[in-house]
């Protein structure tokens, strides 16, 4: 078993899903269940929101990288074998943290377009933070699996943005800005006839599940996860 490195706190409500589920994970893998209370080894290094968001509002990348460069760097040094980034706007400089990583990474939109692929998808619409939408990065993932991926226009871009800062990110769900969500993503998969939607905000989940939408949902977090867990069973 390999010990994970979670680079968390960008935000920590999915910083705890993800603990939460990975342990879950872990316990169901097992293939002796009489093995109760058996944890995966696991080291979380939780950054500060704050810091990295004011960095990603002045699009100054290279400090932005070098804040997860750092922190794979610390959980190297603690014992993990490999690392993964629980937020999706920090894969926006995910290559440059690839590079300099002495560990090996797994990437939360590599193994989204994986699983899209695998389910024959040819279009998606992606929601995200602006910095994600705004980024072209399931734009050019995606086709480099043939798949097509498409945001939302600017207005509709900035409405989920501020749906998720501040009251996602807190885990706060208000029922208008839920309706909104499921508004734009109605008319987006309608417009664009697409196969699926794609929550490329880890805390996308809390307001947006299955049964809200006659499309299917790619849960990037739960995605992430699986990979992660995939990982630490080889």
């Amino acid at each position: 078993m390999k010990k994970l490195g979670l680079v968390g706190g960008v935000g920590y409500v999915s910083t705890l899903e993800y603990y939460k589920s990975i342990n879950e994970g872990y316990q169901q893998r097992l293939s002796s269940h009489s093995k109760s209370g058996e944890n995966p080894q696991m080291v979380i290094e939780s950054l500060n929101l704050a810091v990295a968001y004011a960095l990603v509002e002045k699009k100054d990348w290279k400090a932005f990288a070098d804040l997860f460069i750092n922190a794979v760097r610390i959980l190297h040094g603690a014992g993990a074998e490999f690392a993964a980034i629980a937020a999706n706007t920090a894969h926006i400089v995910f290559d440059e943290v690839q590079a300099q990583s002495p560990i090996p990474l797994i990437g939360i939109v590599d193994e989204t377009c994986k699983r899209a692929k695998d389910a024959g998808y040819k279009k998606l619409v992606v929601f995200g933070t602006g910095f994600t939408m705004n980024s072209g990065m399931y734009e050019a993932k995606c086709a480099q699996y043939g798949i097509e991926a498409i945001v939302p226009d600017e207005a509709d871009r900035q409405t989920i943005h501020n749906i998720i800062f501040p009251n996602l990110e807190a885990g706060i769900v208000l029922e208008h800005e839920k309706e909104a969500l499921l508004g734009i993503a109605k008319n987006m998969l309608t417009l664009h006839q697409a196969d699926a939607l794609v929550l490329g905000c880890t805390e996308l989940p809390l307001a947006i599940y299955g049964g809200d939408l006659n499309a299917a949902l790619l849960d990037t977090g739960k995605i992430h996860i699986d990979a992660i867990l995939d990982y630490i069973f080889k």
